[in-house]
C-alpha cells in the first residue's frame, strides 16, 4: 500500500474512533440531554454524502470511514430522537 493510502486509512481510523466514546456513553447511560439533535442530523446527512462520494470515487479510506461514522452518528441520533430528556 502506498504512503498516501496509509495516510488516508490512518485519518479515517482516528476520526471514526473519535465517535466511539460518545456512542458507548449514550448507549450505556441512555441520556442525550447535552447532545445537539440538529448537529447530528446535519452530520448524518453530510457523512452520507461523503459515503456516496467515496463510492463514486472508489476511494476505500473514505468509504470505510464514512460507513462506520454514519453508523455511529445514527446510533447517537436514534437515542437522541427517542429521548425524553429535557433540553
Amino acid at each position: 500500500m502506498d504512503p498516501i493510502s496509509w495516510l488516508g486509512f490512518t485519518a479515517c481510523t482516528l476520526t471514526t474512533l473519535a465517535f466511539v466514546p460518545q456512542v458507548i456513553k449514550v448507549v450505556l447511560d441512555k441520556r442525550t440531554r447535552d447532545i445537539s439533535r440538529n448537529m447530528y442530523l446535519v452530520l448524518s446527512v453530510g457523512v452520507f454524502f461523503w459515503l456516496c462520494y467515496g463510492f463514486l470515487k472508489n476511494d476505500y479510506p473514505i468509504i470505510l470511514a464514512n460507513i462506520f461514522t454514519l453508523i455511529f452518528a445514527l446510533i447517537i441520533l436514534f437515542y437522541k430522537l427517542r429521548s425524553t430528556d429535557e433540553e
